[in-house]
């Protein structure tokens, strides 16, 4: 009989690499800003680091990278270091095909328009909706990976996203 093989972990620079900029994209979107995203970034995979001796082999990486960068955000939310700034000047916020030069500059301002509604009408959801339904547009997660990193029931998880879209098309 082969002895049972045991799983051991990724180096945690392999982990960085492979989540880096989902993790990153998670958090200008939960910020609102490149500024408070990339100070939460970087306390997320300090964190991330100095924890990573202690995660159980069979755990999953990924829902672990977002329960660290959720709570961070909601510690900055609740400790009113949030800003409410929702416009992001950088170039990188226009439309890939603005900055191609493919759209008119009517239709460019628009599109500039409903992206910031978009994103006011997020911030304005209750947490968890707000939480689950970044999760899962955002990040990509399914709705198992929501319900590990948000601590519920895939169910639940499920409910706070269909939540969140509801009350987004009440109020678009």
């Amino acid at each position: 009989m082969a002895p049972a093989r045991l799983r051991l972990p990724l180096p945690f620079e392999q982990i960085l690499r492979r989540h880096e900029r989902e993790i990153m994209g998670y958090l200008l979107r939960a910020s609102g800003n490149r500024a408070d995203a990339a100070d939460l970034f970087q306390e997320t995979w300090l964190r991330a680091y100095c924890a990573y001796p202690r995660l159980a082999p069979d755990s999953r990486v990924r829902p672990w990278l977002y329960t660290i960068a959720i709570n961070l955000c909601r510690n900055q939310t609740r400790d009113g270091r949030r800003r409410a700034a929702v416009i992001v000047a950088d170039d990188d916020a226009r439309p890939a095909a603005e900055r191609a030069g493919k759209l008119p500059r009517a239709q460019a301002e628009n599109d500039g328009y409903a992206a910031v509604r978009l994103r006011e009408l997020i911030s304005a959801l209750p947490a968890r909706q707000r939480e689950a339904l970044q999760l899962r547009c955002f990040a990509g997660l399914g709705y198992r990976e929501i319900a590990e990193v948000m601590n519920c029931s895939p169910q639940t998880a499920r409910a706070h996203v269909s939540q969140a879209q509801r009350k987004l098309k009440s109020l678009w």
